[in-house]
């Protein structure tokens, strides 16, 4: 390995934090997908990895994610969605022989302005994220709801998918170095513009608004190429109008560890953890307070290269998903392609372990 990452090797890598703010608010991804109403949730896992509270090369860049997961959910989460979606409102109990499975392919388009102008003496960014994809979900097997002295069973499979445009997700980082530590803020939020409606089993929007706040911390040391981030936040979720549900307030930490094994190549570990915090409200008492969580880790890979006089940067990581409560889990991968702004080489010092900006 080469002893030290060069600067302009370094800022061009930076391009990945921004990455992180491309896919920050996938909840939209399926109304079947993830917690908490009927197992969905605003915040999608593993939005950041690593490197994601170093500072960026000012001016604006483009990320474009390819991101697909396949999932699968049981009992509890089965007999959510069928509530939800009006198939049927037992009054004392169900039975929860029932399994549902869903997958969504979708492309994320985030354009992120840097500023040069320091911030609280940090670094600001915006952005905002938009997406386009398909969702299919289906249930199948058998569910069994109480009425008072009486039981009505229900058989067979439900299906449904929906190609569209989903919500969209503004959001602004503030981030500061120090050397090898580097510190981040971030507030993000729904705009619940995408297609939604209470009667699908699959959706590309929410349908209601989410804030989402938090902070990070990454250590990145260019003479051995060492990185470990780390990303905590909060989301608070506003009421569904059309169906008069809360979800509770959500709390979630990712995490990335990679080494350079070059100037251009990096491996690593990503991972997250998603734990719900409050009860929703709304919920069928059946439900009790559906407090949702899962966990999630796997390996990540990328490559840096200039495209003109740009840094382009391809990364693919993936995530096996267990220990999850009232929520589907099972796998997804993303696929990222960044274009940002080149460091000037005439801010090459390669003594220093980092510019000051």
């Amino acid at each position: 390995m080469t002893r030290e990452l060069s600067e302009p090797s370094f800022r061009g890598w930076l391009i990945h934090s921004s990455v992180g703010v491309a896919v920050l608010m996938l909840g939209s991804l399926s109304q079947v997908a993830y917690a908490d109403e009927g197992g969905v949730s605003f915040w999608l896992p593993g939005q950041f990895s690593s490197l994601a509270a170093t500072p960026q090369v000012p001016g604006w860049s483009m990320a474009e994610v390819y991101y697909h997961t396949t999932v699968s959910a049981f009992g509890g989460v089965a007999a959510a969605r069928e509530i939800t979606i009006g198939r049927f409102a037992p009054t004392v109990n169900v039975s929860l022989n029932a399994s549902l499975h869903a997958q969504a392919d979708l492309l994320l388009l985030n354009p992120t302005y840097t500023f040069a102008t320091p911030v609280l003496g940090g670094q600001l960014a915006i952005g905002m994220t938009g997406l386009f994809g398909r969702s299919a979900a289906s249930i199948d097997g058998t569910l069994t709801a109480g009425f008072g002295q009486f039981a009505a069973m229900r058989m067979g499979s439900i299906g449904d998918s929906i190609t569209s445009f989903g919500d969209l997700y503004p959001v602004a980082t503030l981030k500061w170095n120090a050397g090898v530590n580097n510190f981040m803020t971030y507030l993000t939020g729904d705009i619940p513009v995408g297609a939604y409606s209470p009667t699908r089993l699959a959706n590309l929007g929410i349908g209601h608004a989410a804030i989402d706040g938090g902070g990070g911390y990454t250590y990145f040391n260019p003479q051995t190429g060492h990185e470990f981030s780390a990303v905590a936040g909060f989301t608070y979720n506003f009421k569904n109008q059309d169906t008069q549900y809360q979800n509770g307030i959500d709390f979630h930490v990712d995490w990335g560890a990679s080494q350079f094994l070059s100037k251009q190549v990096f491996v690593g570990l990503v991972g997250y953890v998603y734990q719900q915090v409050t009860d929703d409200f709304g919920q069928h008492p059946i439900l009790g307070g559906f407090q949702s969580r899962v966990i999630g880790v796997g390996p990540q890979i990328g490559f840096l290269f200039p495209v003109g006089d740009m840094q382009g940067y391809v990364n693919l990581k993936g995530y096996g998903e267990f220990d999850q409560a009232n929520r589907p889990a099972g796998w997804n991968t993303w696929l990222t392609f960044s274009i940002s702004p080149m460091a000037p080489t005439s801010t090459v010092t390669p003594t220093r372990h980092m510019v000051t900006k």
